[in-house]
């Protein structure tokens, strides 16, 4: 499993929290925040970043552990939404059988919300 570089340098993604977890994997870390979010923070990464080192969101690779243990298979996609002042990571991932499936997870807690 490889992700080039550059992937991550054109997403903007280069938070040196994930930055680790997304070179060894093949994943995708795209973050949003909810429009209706208050944040100070400028950008999207900053938010997280911020959220990461108040302790507000686990580190990723922690929250992959819990994905991987709960739907096994390889992952494709890794999305961090805040909506409503709640931080979620939304994961997707290839099934040995193929199958694209879903996993949500609290980024605070590592409580999984649902699988889809």
């Amino acid at each position: 499993m490889t992700m080039r570089a550059g992937t991550i340098t054109r997403n903007g993604l280069l938070m040196g929290a994930v930055l680790a977890t997304l070179i060894a994997g093949s994943a995708s870390l795209h973050i949003a925040v909810a429009k209706d979010d208050k944040s100070s923070c400028k950008r999207e990464q900053d938010c997280a970043l911020q959220a990461l080192k108040s302790g507000e969101i686990r580190p990723l690779n922690d929250v992959l552990a819990v994905a991987r243990d709960k739907l096994p298979g390889e992952v494709i996609k890794v999305e961090l939404e805040r909506d409503d002042g709640i931080w979620v990571y939304e994961i997707k991932v290839l099934t040995p059988s193929g199958k694209r499936r879903e996993i949500e997870i609290n980024a605070q807690t590592l409580a999984v919300i649902k699988i889809d």
